[in-house]
Formats: structure tokens, sequence, C-alpha cells
């Protein structure tokens, strides 16, 4: 008999499990007993896939609106499940919602709807904390930040701060990090959990504070700060005023692994000149819109790589044949520069010490790969089109060796530049500020292809006119 893993043998079927039991014979009690062993992301995924609108409002009222709000913040369309409920049911379900993840459901309502559902919201301390996030553009941390989080007053002792957090966890779930305020509300510092717990009651709560935690500024631009916060690994980060410095709400890791996710996205769509990422519900406009103004810049610039071509005209008519491995170095070019591109915004990225000296290091360093890479393909090259021309093509030795010559050459040189320009370019849009990957694989390959034409046709002009036969 095959020995099977612990894990291989448990292999279980979640979403077989769950929909079996929401269609099994069970009353309202029995499957609320019943869901709540399974995790509230596999019960969402059930929720918006699988099920009937009345299988939906049959869970409803098994699990409670405060049930349903822990679920609703995993479904991938939230808006749509909310739409189907009365506005006052919505509005419940929002209420017990944490405020970030309330607001991300209301964006996704039609403003008729959502305007209903606000309508409804009855607490007046959630209404605030919404309108807050709200108030902040979409690129700022306050937009993101949860207002579930635990804070204690500067003074206490570890018997009061104890019983503070105690009295605050029913209400808040996010206990692992307890932050300490002054009597003004700013912020002061933070203590982890278990240092409070394994504290003796004799201990000075101030030497448990740590005063140098980090922390971000609502107003602060999430791009540019996104690395320096996952670099921290703290499982909140206090989100302060950037007025006057008091404690507004956290960033929690989730809410950094959704942030790195959506720049993920933001900088693939960019990278294959995307205006931004698509989503797969986008109707046809929307597509088009995003891709059409892109296209129109490559197309005029690959109309100028067609007139750089049309100027060599002459070396086409008295050396037809070049014409063949033509593609085989623009191909070449653009997979080197875009191999470069990667490797440097991806640097740019992650190196929050990239200074010019830097810079300039990941360029000289990408010539220099892409330049050995050019002269180890040249010589490749060199010998396949040489090969080529002797035995299918016909020719003499004294026209396919310097032919083979031209190719090998304009290939390692171009490939050189493509390696330069493939890290020169976003490194020169991240110093006057702007998005290095802008600087996306169709635009540095048609770039390229304008330096691979240029020195390949150049090459032949200069070298192959005087043995041609």
């Amino acid at each position: 008999m095959e020995n099977k893993t612990f894990f291989e043998a448990e292999e279980r079927d979640y979403r077989a499990e769950i929909l079996a039991i929401i269609r099994g014979d069970y009353s309202e009690e029995q499957l609320k007993e019943k869901l709540e062993e399974y995790h509230d992301n596999d019960i969402a995924g059930i929720l918006e896939d699988e099920l009937t609108a009345e299988e939906r409002e049959r869970i409803l009222q098994a699990i409670g609106n405060e049930a349903m709000s822990e679920i609703v913040p995993f479904m991938e369309d939230a808006g749509e499940y909310l739409s189907e409920l009365e506005a006052h049911e919505a509005a419940d379900i929002i209420e017990h919602m944490d405020a970030d993840d309330a607001l991300v459901a209301l964006d996704e309502l039609d403003e008729k709807t959502r305007n209903e559902v606000l309508e409804h919201i009855e607490d007046e301390e959630v209404k605030e904390e919404i309108e807050l996030l709200d108030s902040y553009d979409e690129d700022e941390f306050g937009s993101k930040m949860s207002t579930n989080f635990i804070v204690i007053k500067r003074g206490l002792s570890v018997k009061g701060a104890m019983k503070t957090m105690v009295a605050e966890a029913a209400e808040n779930d996010n206990i692992y990090t307890i932050f300490v305020e002054n009597e003004d509300g700013t912020f002061y510092g933070a203590i982890g959990l278990k240092e409070l717990i394994i504290a003796r009651s004799t201990v000075d709560l101030e030497e448990l504070i740590c005063t140098t935690f980090p922390y971000v500024c609502d107003k602060e631009i999430i791009s540019e700060n996104i690395e320096r916060v996952r670099g921290y690994s703290e499982d909140l980060i206090p989100v302060l005023s950037s007025e006057n410095g008091k404690l507004l709400g956290v960033i929690t890791s989730k809410d950094i692994i959704d942030i790195v996710d959506e720049e993920l996205g933001d900088d693939y769509a960019k990278l294959a000149a995307l205006g931004s990422e698509e989503e797969h519900d986008e109707s046809l406009l929307q597509s088009m819109k995003k891709r059409v103004p892109w296209l129109v810049a490559l197309l005029f610039m690959g109309l100028a790589v067609s007139a750089v071509v049309g100027m060599f005209e002459g070396v086409v008519d008295e050396l037809p044949m070049i014409v063949a491995f033509q593609s085989l170095i623009l191909g070449m070019a653009g997979n080197v520069g875009t191999q470069s591109l990667a490797v440097t915004v991806r640097t740019l990225g992650t190196d929050e010490e990239s200074d010019g000296k830097k810079q300039f290091g990941i360029i000289l360093k990408e010539t220099r790969v892409a330049l050995c890479n050019g002269f180890a393909i040249g010589i490749v090259s060199f010998l396949i089109v040489a090969v080529y021309l002797c035995l299918f093509g016909h020719y003499g030795i004294s026209f396919a060796l310097p032919t083979a010559g031209c190719v090998g050459m304009a290939m390692c040189f171009a490939m050189m530049i493509s390696g330069f320009t493939g890290a020169a370019i976003p490194i020169g849009l991240y110093r006057f500020g702007a998005d290095p990957a802008v600087a996306s694989g169709p635009l540095i390959t048609t770039v390229n292809d304008l330096v691979a034409v240029i020195s390949y046709y150049g090459l032949a002009w200069a070298l192959l006119l005087h043995f041609s036969i």
C-alpha cells in the first residue's frame, strides 16, 4: 500500500462540503452551526459562484447580518451581493464591517443604491469613519486605513493597560499590537501584546513602549512609501494625521498585501502598454480606451522605424538578402531591452537607497551584461548565417563571410544598446519623478527596433557594398 502524507490522506474539498451543507435538509440553527466550522473566504466563494439569490437569502437569515459582515469583505464583487438585499439589510451589514472594507463595498454599488444604503446606516460613528476614509484620494494611505485597533493612554500601569486592552478587544480584533497615545491624542508608541501579557505588574509600562515604532501619515502617497512600510513586516502600521500627529487608523498586513498586489497589477499593465490594469468584466469601450492611446503612440514610433528603413532603400536594392536577417536582429534587441527593463524596474521598486551612484551602476551593469551576451550571440549568429549562405543560399565565401560578419556585429551592437536603453530610460523617468514602469515593454522594443535598424543597415552600407557580387 502506498504511503501518503497527512495532507494527501486528509485532502478535503471544502467547496463541495459547504455546498452540500447549504443544500442539505438542515434547520437555520443547524446551518449556522455547521457553517461556523469553515473559513469566511471559502463561504464567500460559494456565495458568489454557486448559489442562487434564494439560497443566499436563506444563508443570511440563518447566520445573521453580523456574521455576514465577516464574509462580504472576501467577495470579489461585494456590491453585486449587497444590491440583492433591501437597503436596510445592506446597511446593517455595512455597519458591522471595518470602515475600510465597508467603503470598498459601497464603492462597488451604483450611486442610487449607495446613497440609499448610507441613509439607512443609523450608527453616526460608522458614518463618520466611512466619510473620513472617503475624503482621501485613492493613492493616499488614509484611504486604506482601518479604524479597528486598540489604543491606550500613556501613563497607565501594566494592570491598567491589560484592563483597557481586554475591554477594547470585544470591539476590535486587531489586538497583536497595542498603540499608546499622549493625553492630547498624539501618537507616542506601541506595545506588542506578548510583551504586555508576560510583563509583571511591578514593571513600569514605559519600559515596554517602543517609541520608535514605524508609522505613515494619512496624506502620504502609497506608491512612494509602500516598500518602506512592507520592509518592517509588522502586523499593523499606525496612520497619523499629517496636521497634528494624532492616531487616525492602522494599515493591516492584509491591506499591505492588497496594496502591493494593486501596485504590481498597475506595473504589469504599464509594462504591457496599457493605461491601467484591466478588469475581466470591463466593457469593450473601457478596454479600448486603455489600449488605444498607447497603440497610437507606438504606431507613430513604428512609422519612424519604417522611415529609417526607407532611407536605406539603396542598400536593400543592392543587397536584398540582408533583409532576411532584419527580424533576427530586431527580435534579439527587443528581448534584451525587455530583460533589462524588467530587472531595472524591479530594482528601483525594492531599493530605497537608490541614489544616483547606484542608478549609474545599474545602467553600467545592464550595458556590460548585454555587451557580453551580444558578443556571444553575435559569434553564434556569424557562424549560422555564414553556413546558411554558403550551403543553402549558394553564395561564395567572399559574400557569405562579410554578410555574416555584418549580422554578427550588428547583433552585438544592437543588444548592447538595448541593454543600455532598457536600464537608462526607466531610471531617467524615475529621476524625473515619473513611474519607471511607464517605459513599457512595447515602448522599449520600438526604441530598440530603431537602434537596431540604423546599426544593421548602416553597417551593411559601410561594409557590404564593397563585397557585393
